[in-house]
């Protein structure tokens, strides 16, 4: 069986789930009366718990210290009424933890950044130059300095905006943007578009969804764009469950 690494930061997903069925009478806010509480890993510790529902072999490296986001939610409408992060600073990995790291045990290093903290542009960089098949989704603004030799960068659109600039300007690796109803493009010509686009509920961990899904396809298969299109279902899985839900295989068309 292949064998993945996943590296980055990680946190503590906490939803809240209640009803709202008044407002305050001391502020014209709504009273949140609790019924339910899921708790479940997020970002890095995500992109893992998928890779492994979609049977993947996989080991991660990330944070001990769990910044904690806690959403507060209306059950029926599923609308977010306030996001609430608790230490949200992410101490960084150490050049020693992560040189001891063996990555000629993985056949793909998955690098999931939210930055936090946890990896700096260097030690990105490092990882790209000790293994030869890497997937990046990153936060950080792009530069030729630290991440071009990572094979494949997945970034969503907004963030395909923040760094056009660099984008335009000899970019070599495979570009993945994400374009939410619209699927996806591949260096920015080839579009992969979703055939049967679930009602969307949640956004929430959609985008690792895709990335674990991305990264399970092709390890076995060796073709992006059909990794690409397999990402696209298991995405579209995802932002029809509430909350970030860990991707079902037996419920992907």
């Amino acid at each position: 069986m292949r064998k993945v690494l996943v590296i980055g930061d990680g946190c503590q997903d906490i939803y809240r789930y209640g009803v709202c069925k008044r407002l305050s009478p001391e502020a014209p806010v709504p009273v949140f009366t609790p019924t339910k509480m899921i708790i479940s890993g997020g970002m890095s510790i995500n992109v893992f718990e998928n890779l492994k529902a979609l049977n993947v072999d996989c080991d991660i490296v990330t944070n001990d210290n769990r910044p904690v986001k806690t959403r507060y939610v209306d059950e029926i409408s599923n609308q977010m009424l306030l996001r609430v992060d608790e230490k949200d600073v992410i101490k960084r990995i150490g050049e020693k933890r992560l040189t001891s790291i063996d990555f000629s045990k993985y056949d793909a290093v998955v690098i999931s950044d939210y930055n936090k903290g946890f990896l700096i542009e260097k030690d990105i960089k490092y990882i790209a130059q000790s293994h030869k098949l890497t997937f990046m989704d990153t936060k950080k603004y792009l530069a030729h300095t630290w991440c071009d030799d990572i094979k494949f960068i997945k970034i969503n659109e907004k963030e395909f905006e923040l760094n056009r600039e660099y984008l335009l300007k000899g970019f070599q690796n495979n570009l993945i943007v994400t374009k939410g109803k619209n699927g996806a493009t591949l260096n920015n010509e080839d579009c992969y578009l979703i055939d049967n686009a679930d009602a969307v509920i949640d956004l929430s961990g959609a985008g690792d969804t895709f990335l674990a899904g991305l990264v399970a396809d092709f390890i076995n298969n060796d073709d992006i764009c059909s990794a690409i299109r397999f990402a696209n279902k298991c995405a579209s899985w995802a932002v029809a469950q509430k909350g970030v839900s860990v991707v079902n295989l037996n419920e992907i068309k």
